[in-house]
């Protein structure tokens, strides 16, 4: 088409592609430029005739044809006049009966409205996290001082509202923040004493924390349990509220059913037509890094972008219940959507380059290698005879991925006792009285090379977007699967120290460390006596391969 001076921009197209037609259009290489809907929003062209050639697009959600928005309309519209042009032209090829319908909105200043009374709830429940609103009077005047309440006397009808005297105006406020109240209770995100005080819950604080619905906490908070596996939290990941606005294009639902088929995890009783089952297919194709159909790859980058914090809100529900397998389970499937892999995948998928076909040919010429750090300390000739079909820079894109990879040296104390020093053959032992604080105390070092100035974004190309390394550390009894206690760390740069270098040549040198001291992780003995086999974990939310579990025995007596 360009060769005929016709240009299109759709969805199938990369970001390179579009700039490249867009740029031939402002440059008069193409007289004509044609883009969908849904992407012209990020047209920067202008051109001195705009036609918009239709006024309506397929809504899957609601099963049916819907018009575009006003904004929508004036966006288009805008596009017509280019620098220098003395007039411009838009034609709107609508429905008859719709015509005098946008020449009124087009013509007329159109008045700006507040959805605030329909999204209240969270902005209200941020509110009361932050002490900002502390009872239902202060709730009333709060909304007094925002655009809302202005608008809300200017335009009742839009509101529903029945007049606008004080009477009516203080009733219609003091019912909209009742029914506000009421379900922030219900959904265990504030609580409500002597009716007009209102103070946070646990739910309330992790939701505002996270910048999270409350209807996703609510939902966390009813749907997990102590047996929730990674199936399963795919699934409440997947009808988070967060993705209800993900488009189901027309004719959509078929081709996410013949996806569905090729999953590894069957969908509990799928609706096609529904965005959570659209998240979970494009989730589990995400970890077995399937190619899409081009108009889903944005979808996709949406939903993986938005997961990582929805995790973290989850990993924060379930330590409110003291579960640790299901939150050991959610800390993998963070590393599972950083790194794009299936819990079960061969680590060497995170480095670059490593087909399944290198990772066979790696167990079969060193079947003891099992970690990165076993592949980096490994003999020099076999590491090249697993490398040997890759080009100098394939090579070079695994050495800065290996750089990044994370060596940590954790040292750690409980109860002012050294468990870092001893017989390792042993599992070190501490005592304490049923109910005592029991302080635990870790040390985190991390080796980093010395041409490198900071830890960095995580090496993950399938992650749309940079992702920062964060690590938990928890404290917990597995036999009864509960949590003791939980942190989240990130690392901090402090000194270089020289250090022995890896067997292999592109890490040699002096190594500085990032270093973490003193992380204070207390938790309280059990109020039942007896020998307990505890373990502390460090878990990261974007590497694979790397957590680190210790073990050791606390024996609780009984008060005196």
């Amino acid at each position: 088409a360009l060769s005929y001076g016709v240009g299109f921009i759709h969805d199938a197209l990369t970001e390179q592609e579009r700039s490249t037609v867009e740029g031939l259009f402002k440059a008069g290489a193409i007289q004509v430029l044609l883009c969908t809907y849904n992407l012209a929003w990020g047209l920067e062209a202008r051109a001195y005739l705009v036609i918009i050639m239709n006024t309506q697009y397929y809504e899957g959600k609601e099963h049916r044809y819907v018009d575009y928005s006003i904004n929508d309309m004036l966006q288009m519209i805008g596009r017509a006049g280019r620098s220098g042009d003395s007039m411009a032209k838009c034609f709107i090829l609508c429905y008859g009966p719709k015509k005098e319908y946008y020449k009124k909105f087009i013509y007329e200043p159109l008045p700006v409205e507040s959805h605030l009374d329909q999204n209240l709830y969270d902005f209200l429940n941020a509110e009361v996290v932050a002490k900002t609103i502390e009872n239902k009077q202060d709730a009333v005047d709060w909304i007094t001082w925002t655009f809302f309440y202005r608008r809300l006397t200017q335009n009742p009808n839009f509101y529903n509202l029945q007049g606008v005297t004080s009477k009516h105006i203080s009733d219609y406020l003091s019912e909209l923040v009742e029914d506000t109240v009421r379900d922030l209770e219900n959904s265990k995100c504030l609580a409500v004493e002597d009716e007009v005080d209102l103070s946070p819950l646990n739910l309330g604080i992790i939701a505002a924390h996270y910048y999270i619905k409350y209807t996703t906490i609510e939902l966390f908070n009813y749907s997990l349990s102590e047996k929730t596996k990674i199936r399963g939290l795919i699934e409440i990941i997947s009808n988070a509220s967060e993705f209800e606005d993900l488009a189901i294009r027309h004719k959509e639902d078929r081709l996410l059913e013949k996806m569905a088929a090729h999953l590894p995890l069957k969908i509990s009783k799928p609706d096609y037509s529904k965005p959570a089952t659209k998240v979970n297919i494009l989730l589990q194709s995400h970890f077995s890094r399937l190619q899409l159909p081009v108009v889903m790859v944005a979808d996709q980058a949406v939903v993986v972008r938005r997961v990582p914090h929805l995790i973290q809100a989850m990993v924060d529900v379930i330590a409110s219940s003291w579960w640790l397998a299901p939150a050991l389970a959610a800390m993998e499937l963070s590393q599972m959507v950083v790194q794009a892999v299936w819990d079960s995948d061969s680590v060497f998928r995170q480095l670059p380059h490593f087909t399944s076909d290198m990772v066979q040919r790696l167990a079969k010429i060193a079947p003891e290698v099992e970690t990165i750090f076993d592949f980096l300390e490994m003999d020099d000739e076999k590491r090249n005879a697993v490398l040997s079909n890759l080009t100098s820079r394939q090579k070079a894109d695994i050495v800065r991925a290996c750089m990044r990879y994370p060596n940590i040296d954790l040292t750690y104390s409980v109860a002012g006792i050294d468990m870092s020093t001893g017989d390792d053959e042993k599992t070190p032992s501490v005592k304490a009285s049923a109910g005592d604080n029991v302080p635990v105390n870790v040390v985190l070092e991390r080796a980093m090379p010395e041409n490198m100035t900071d830890v960095g974004p995580v090496h993950a190309p399938y992650y749309p977007g940079k992702k920062t390394e964060n690590w938990w550390l928890l404290v917990g009894i597995p036999s009864r699967n509960l949590m003791l206690s939980i942190k989240r760390v990130t690392f901090a740069r402090n000194t270089k120290v020289p250090f022995t270098p890896f067997n292999i040549d592109f890490l040699n040198g002096n190594l500085q460390f990032f270093y973490l001291p003193q992380v204070k992780l207390d938790f309280t003995a059990p109020e039942e006596p007896g020998n307990y086999d505890l373990k502390l974990y460090l878990i990261s939310d974007s590497w694979m391969g790397c957590d680190q579990e210790l073990e050791f025995k606390l024996e609780v007596s009984g008060k005196d």
